[in-house]
């Protein structure tokens, strides 16, 4: 029943199944566990005579509905007014004109708002809607479901009402729970009558999410554990001689990474170890070592880039490093030149390090004897991009992985998610890092307050650690939402008002090209260029390769710089609408500079005259990833979260990954449901709801 296509469910025809497998919900089961994103408690409403300013639930008829724009671009109004036997009152919406389509003026209807005083006249604003006759089904609560299309919420639960006779059908899912708890929980998520109803329903569901996605990585561990490896034996002298050669010391966290990575490369097994470390903290020298111990052992090894500008970075930093020590190591990318020859050496094990982007992937790129895969921000790969350099050992051995990652990952997340890998943390930096002082600042003082700080950047002598030959001055970065004008607004995610609310105000957004054109003119001396996501691979490369090289002064770019080139000359990065990004990708992006030795900057620029939200303001008092990715967890959730480490989607619906008590309850469940051996395969519904899992978090 389950499986059925979601046209199986009353009132779906071919339009409407078509705008939900849009949405993803293809099948009767997708439909159930399209679950409401919220509640409305329309308990106890109030005569409209008896209101007063605050929030308010009253209970009416709706007439005189109108629609007209604003003065203010963007803005829409939507007025009515609501009448019960005691008196009538105005309400209001903002850019929600398909409210005039929603009300007959016969029903009678809940609103549910903020009743208060505007332009001198008392208005209900913004306030949420259900119709009375659905609403008391529930004992006062009604669901509000995300909108798809055309379909808004009350469609969705006019939909899930026509299907309540087939809850009785949903059969058990997890063998650790009593019979009948899934469809009762899945009733009660859609139909509460009490908010103890919503509470137990979405217990049995979050640890349902959690049963799912840690079996999926146990089972990825367990199929690991299965493969065989080349064993390198760990050869202590040689690698206390490359450190001690070094010129700098290593940080404690590097000495305990890489000597975990020793230790996964002696055993039979393939190590699956992800490296995470802020951006700066030294994972490219722990590689280092990697690459180094599996040459000793008789291998080649594979380093993937996602773009040319970083994999020639790290050729120009790891090739002369290892070459002292005889490592012979080569650049494969879309631009080098006599491809095949290198090719021909590579298959012929005259190379022992390739470092590559793409180029590495395809089919004539073969190995003599590839025992160590290094994939640098793995989460820009996809699963069949990992899995077909994995595939290039000719040995048939599995070789080593070892993924990398500059987004801090929460414990919470590294336990779950990818609990099929090892996890080694770099969590000091090298000596000399700086740390980046952060500041908010409102776009309207740019003039009194940015600008001159932009010059005095310009004016400090170059970065005495590394800088390109041409620089005149230190180099500054410039964030922009948009590439062009043709998207005027950015939402505004630090908001506290609800959508469409005057309260929480789209933010106007100055694109790349108008930034450049108005920096130009501000500064008329200074060498202004552009960069973006739409440009060709060979353009991108050459403006990045100019900007490293110190011959541009402002590089005004999207987040596409977010993660890539070492550029220590760059002391200050401006970040436009700061309050539209997340917390993860604004710590990235601040990443770019306080790579010298310099004093760094990085200005997080506001609109509007609300208070900076919790995101910025933590992001300025906080340069420590890990402390900001936990603040991050708790402000988004795991699926926004994973989204940015990872192709594909968590979709987590409801469990939270800082519960901890239930997390541990799932796992001890897992263990348990393992034991059973054979006895797993008659669970059909669980075993194949789990691939999805399986394949976002596996890397091998």
């Amino acid at each position: 029943m389950l499986s059925s296509p979601v046209e199986e469910i009353k009132g779906i025809g071919p339009k409407t199944a078509e705008i939900l497998k849009k949405a993803g919900i293809k099948t009767v089961r997708d439909f159930f566990y399209n679950l409401p994103r919220d509640y409305e408690n329309f308990e106890a409403p109030t005569s409209i005579a008896a209101t007063r300013p605050g929030k308010i639930v009253v209970k009416g008829k709706i007439d005189s509905l109108s629609t007209r724009r604003a003065k203010r671009r963007n803005l829409s109004i939507t007025e009515g007014v609501v009448r019960d036997n005691t008196g009538a009152i105005k309400v209001v919406w903002f850019n929600q004109s398909y409210r005039v389509r929603q009300f007959s003026p016969d029903k009678d209807y809940y609103f549910k708002g903020t009743y208060e005083l505007k332009n001198g006249r008392f208005q209900l604003t913004s306030p949420s809607a259900a119709l009375v006759s659905d609403v008391e089904v529930g004992g006062g609560i009604s669901p509000v479901y995300v909108a798809h299309g055309g379909l808004k919420s009350n469609d969705f639960r006019r939909l899930i009402n026509g299907a309540r006779d087939k809850f009785a059908g949903i059969p058990d899912l997890l063998p650790t729970v009593q019979s009948g708890v899934r469809k009762n929980s899945l009733f009660k998520a859609h139909f509460p009558s009490s908010e103890q109803d919503i509470t137990n329903a979405r217990q049995y569901l979050a640890y349902e999410e959690l049963f799912e996605l840690l079996l999926a990585s146990r089972l990825n561990r367990r199929e690991n554990e299965k493969l065989n490896a080349v064993q390198v034996a760990f050869t202590a002298p040689k690698i206390r001689e490359f450190v001690n050669k070094l010129p700098f010391k290593l940080t404690n966290a590097q000495r305990r990474a890489a000597w975990d990575i020793y230790q996964d490369m002696e055993k039979k097994t393939p190590m699956n170890r992800l490296l995470q470390g802020d951006v700066g903290s030294g994972k490219t020298m722990v590689a280092a070592m990697a690459a180094y111990e599996a040459v000793l052992g008789g291998l080649q090894v594979a380093l993937l880039a996602p773009t040319a500008i970083l994999a020639e970075q790290h050729y120009e930093g790891i090739g002369p490093l290892l070459g002292k020590f005889g490592i012979r190591t080569a650049l494969l990318t879309g631009a080098t030149k006599k491809k095949p020859e290198l090719k021909k050496q590579i298959r012929s094990g005259e190379v022992d390090l390739v470092i590559g982007t793409h180029a590495l992937l395809t089919d004539d790129t073969e190995f003599d004897n590839l025992g160590l895969v290094i994939i640098d921000e793995q989460h820009r790969f996809g699963v069949e991009q990992r899995q077909k350099l994995m595939l290039k050992s000719p040995s048939g051995l599995a070789p080593h992985l070892l993924a990398m990652t500059a987004t801090p990952i929460p414990r919470s997340l590294q336990l779950t998610i990818f609990g099929d890998l090892d996890v080694s943390v770099l969590d000091e930096m090298p000596a000399g890092r700086q740390p980046v002082t952060t500041k908010i600042t409102a776009e309207i003082d740019s003039k009194e307050k940015l600008y001159p700080a932009m010059t005095a950047i310009m004016n400090r002598a170059p970065d005495a650690k590394k800088h390109g030959d041409k620089a005149r001055g230190q180099q500054i970065y410039w964030i922009c939402k948009a590439i062009d004008d043709t998207s005027a607004t950015a939402p505004n995610r630090g908001g506290s008002g609800k959508s469409g609310d005057v309260s929480a105000p789209q933010s106007e957004v100055t694109s790349v090209k108008k930034r450049t054109k108005r920096l130009r003119e501000v500064f008329p001396d200074k060498k202004v260029e552009f960069l973006h996501g739409k440009m060709k691979p060979a353009e991108k490369d050459a403006i990045m390769g100019a900007f490293a090289s110190g011959e541009i002064d402002i590089l005004v770019s999207t987040t596409v710089v977010e993660v890539g080139v070492d550029v220590p000359n760059a002391t200050l990065i401006v970040i436009e609408n700061a309050e539209s990004y997340g917390l993860a990708q604004l710590h990235q992006l601040r990443g770019r500079v306080g790579r010298g030795v310099s004093e760094s900057f990085c200005y997080l620029l506001t609109s509007g005259d609300e208070r900076p939200s919790r995101r910025l303001r933590e992001l300025e008092k906080s340069n420590d990833g890990f402390y900001l990715a936990e603040v991050d967890l708790k402000l988004r959730g795991p699926g926004e979260i994973y989204g940015a480490l990872q192709h594909g989607a968590l979709d987590l619906r409801i469990a939270s990954l800082t519960d901890t008590k239930l997390i541990a309850r799932a796992q001890r469940d897992v263990e348990k449901f393992l034991g059973l051996g054979d006895g797993m395969a008659k669970y059909e519904e669980l075993m194949s709801g789990i691939k999805k899992y399986q394949q976002i978090t596996t890397l091998n």
